[in-house]
């Protein structure tokens, strides 16, 4: 059994995909608290489904892509059998994860977003730098940036690393926190391997109103 907080159709709002009808499978727990997160009704009182349940939910949708996210969704151990089920089922699975959790477990298969918290998340020193040793090259990176020192950090991870070399790099602003024409200027200015990115859902529907 997984804890789910829910599971709805929408158009799939960030990473290289974005654009795409999607579903997404929102489980509930996170081990970590962002300062800036907009999923808090995620942390706590989901419903329990068995896999074969989230299965035949996900099929109602008619859609190929499927999203796996929360919260948290390694936290559960019962997430990596729901990844295998929708992979033999034939769905594109995609994993949104914090970092903070090992995901060398996760199937190939699985198109893994990987989140990399930047110092303005307040939970910068729970990154486990060895998950980049398990990305594959269909996977990508996201850095969430709050303001300049976010962006001073991200920059020099992206440097240091040299992440831009196998994997697609995004850099998105926190919503209403820092402006988009500003992180533009700003890797125009550096001119940095990166996507500027942004969360597209939050630009077409009211927030109160959706998942996000």
């Amino acid at each position: 059994m997984l804890e789910v907080t829910e599971i709805y159709k929408s158009i799939q709002g960030e990473s290289t995909y974005m654009g795409r009808p999607c579903v997404f499978v929102r489980l509930t727990g996170c081990n970590l608290r962002c300062v800036w997160c907009d999923t808090t009704h995620a942390f706590y009182d989901g419903k329990n489904l068995s896999t074969d349940q989230i299965i035949d939910q996900v099929k109602s949708y008619s859609i190929n892509l499927v999203e796996i996210t929360g919260g948290e969704p390694l936290l559960q151990k019962e997430v990596f059998p729901l990844m295998e089920s929708l992979l033999k089922n034939k769905f594109q699975v995609m994993l949104e994860t914090s970092g903070s959790l090992p995901i060398k477990n996760v199937p190939a298969e699985v198109i893994k977003i990987l989140d990399l918290k930047c110092p303005g998340s307040g939970e910068e020193n729970k990154n486990l730098w060895e998950n980049l040793n398990h990305l594959g090259s269909t996977d990508e990176i996201k850095f969430v940036i709050a303001d300049r020192v976010d962006y001073e950090w991200s920059k020099k991870v992206l440097q240091d690393y040299e992440l831009d070399k196998k994997n697609p790099i995004l850099f998105s602003p926190v919503f209403k926190k820092l402006k988009l024409k500003d992180l533009t200027e700003w890797i125009l200015e550096d001119n940095l391997p990166v996507l500027l990115h942004t969360q597209l859902h939050k630009h077409i529907w009211d927030q109160k109103t959706i998942g996000v």
